[in-house]
């Protein structure tokens, strides 16, 4: 049961985090705090973000973000 409490614990912080993260991440490509990708699309890269951070729990959070976001934009 502690486990269980844990692991929903951990996904909202690193959801609100991996938001953080990409908004952060943007800032590198565009200048000022506009963030030029929608709510949906956003939600898109979290959930993909995280997907392969289960897939790939080894991998650095911080290198998947970099490269889903830049994926994001070469698109």
């Amino acid at each position: 049961m502690k486990n269980s409490i844990m692991l929903v614990r951990c996904i909202f912080v690193d959801k609100k985090l991996v938001v953080k993260m990409i908004k952060n991440c943007f800032k590198q490509y565009y200048k000022g705090n506009s963030t030029p990708i929608g709510d949906r699309d956003l939600e898109e890269l979290v959930e993909k973000i995280l997907q392969t951070k289960k897939e790939e729990p080894g991998t650095n959070l911080y290198e998947v973000v970099n490269d889903t976001v830049y994926e994001y934009l070469a698109e």
